[in-house]
């Protein structure tokens, strides 16, 4: 992987953690002051709280994408330390769809005029579902990977052994 590369998305996974916590912290100043009233079209609070919990699950993806690069970078990244960042990538994804599956059944009721808004965020969730299967097949070739990487290194053992 390029240096450049490497900088860049490490420039971005940056951006996106500085962001989320901006938004975290943002959030929780709004739960705590109470300087925004609810107006009743929808439950803030409830939406306030998820957002929260929603911006962990990126901060979670966020970190573990980091620590693969670095891995990458070293060339390390085939390895068996490499299975909980790709486990921790997972995790965060089907966090983030039970987070959207929340924000979903939270904006449920006042979406009874149109519920297809309602099917389309449930859709939406669905789809993040299935990122998190593309990743379980990713791990999947890792694991292969390593498996592969295993068996080179013993045959490199007893071919130095016969030489």
């Amino acid at each position: 992987m390029g240096k450049l590369a490497v900088n860049a998305l490490r420039a971005v996974l940056v951006v996106v953690f500085v962001g989320t916590v901006f938004i975290q912290a943002l959030m929780a100043w709004m739960l705590v002051s109470g300087k925004d009233p609810e107006d009743g079209s929808l439950p803030l609070t409830a939406l306030r709280v998820i957002t929260i919990l929603g911006m962990v699950s990126v901060q979670v993806a966020v970190v573990c994408v980091g620590r693969l690069v670095t891995m990458v970078r070293r060339g390390t990244v085939f390895s068996h330390a490499a299975f909980r960042y790709v486990d921790g990538v997972i995790g965060a994804i089907v966090a983030a769809a039970l987070v959207w599956f929340a924000v979903t059944a939270v904006n449920a009721p006042g979406q009874r005029d149109d519920p297809g808004v309602t099917v389309i965020m449930g859709g939406v969730g669905v789809a993040i579902l299935g990122v998190a299967l593309i990743v379980f097949v990713l791990r999947l070739l890792l694991a292969q990977a390593v498996a592969r990487d295993a068996e080179a290194a013993q045959m490199q053992a007893e071919l130095a052994e016969v030489i």
